[in-house]
């Protein structure tokens, strides 16, 4: 296994990642970060990705998961408003930490079972497109401008879905361009410009995705009680909503799985145009 610590010992390279997993999400359940469920989440993850894709797989890993919730926590009460638009609050639950590293982890077993170079490009793609966009949704809400709506460029209220802003698109490029310069600086068979490339565009293809699908076809629901869109089926208000737009079926943690595909699909082919 590359960049694996124990070479080609399965046994104790899945061990020491269950042993790290544990003590990062021991802090995260300790800060805050995660709830119950999403430490056993994380414990999964975190586990598949170092153990399988090998320390550096790891690391990428943790400077998503570490920067997310350090900027979760960042001007926290000065994003309240925007907060109440969305499903789930910062202490992230199995669901999202699936939604967000679940498709990692597949990318890990798959990298075990059948050994490729187009992986680890795969993987940068997906880690910097969950880094983008949480970096986005975490500073983005606070920009002085409202968002303007992805698909027809409208103004709408902080925190609505498919909303982006020219800091958000920034801090985007920023959190998948510094995936990049990682997976660049600890691996050698990547060139830094080109992680690098990689990360940024990749991550801010798979953000842009997220907000376009958050724009037409993520589930939204409407408090008639507070006359505000959200993607809770029950408002924070305590009334129930009801649908306003939107499958069914497409909440914001299959948006955000989603848009991590596609983010790593443009980072295999930026890797091949390479």
């Amino acid at each position: 296994m590359a960049n694996s610590l124990f070479g080609n010992n399965l046994f104790l390279n899945l061990l020491a990642a269950l042993l790290i997993s544990i003590a990062i999400a021991i802090l995260a359940l300790w800060r805050g970060s995660l709830s119950r469920s999403g430490a056993a989440g994380a414990l999964i993850v975190g586990t598949l990705v170092f153990g399988l894709g090998g320390w550096v797989w790891g690391v990428l890993l943790g400077i998503f998961f570490v920067t997310s919730s350090l900027l979760s926590h960042f001007k926290e009460a000065e994003k309240q408003v925007a907060a109440e638009k969305f499903s789930k609050g910062h202490q992230r639950d199995i669901g999202q930490t699936l939604a967000n590293g679940g498709l990692g982890s597949l990318v890990a077993v798959l990298s075990f079972l059948s050994p490729s170079a187009a992986w680890f490009p795969l993987f940068i793609g997906v880690i910097a497109t969950v880094t983008a966009d949480t970096w986005a949704t975490e500073v983005g809400t606070l920009a002085r401008q409202p968002p303007r709506l992805i698909t027809t460029g409208r103004r709408v209220e902080v925190g609505t879905s498919g909303g982006i802003s020219a800091l958000g698109t920034a801090v985007s490029l920023l959190g998948g361009l510094l995936i990049g310069l990682a997976a660049g600086a600890l691996d050698n068979n990547l060139a830094l410009g080109t992680a690098a490339a990689i990360g940024a565009l990749s991550g801010l293809a798979g953000s842009l995705f997220d907000s376009l699908l958050g724009a037409t076809v993520q589930r939204i629901y409407y408090c008639d009680v507070c006359g505000k869109d959200t993607e809770r089926k029950v408002h924070k208000c305590g009334y129930a909503t009801r649908p306003l737009r939107g499958w069914s079926w497409l909440n914001n943690d299959l948006v955000n799985l989603l848009s991590s595909l596609a983010g790593g699909l443009v980072a295999v082919a930026l890797w091949l145009l390479f």
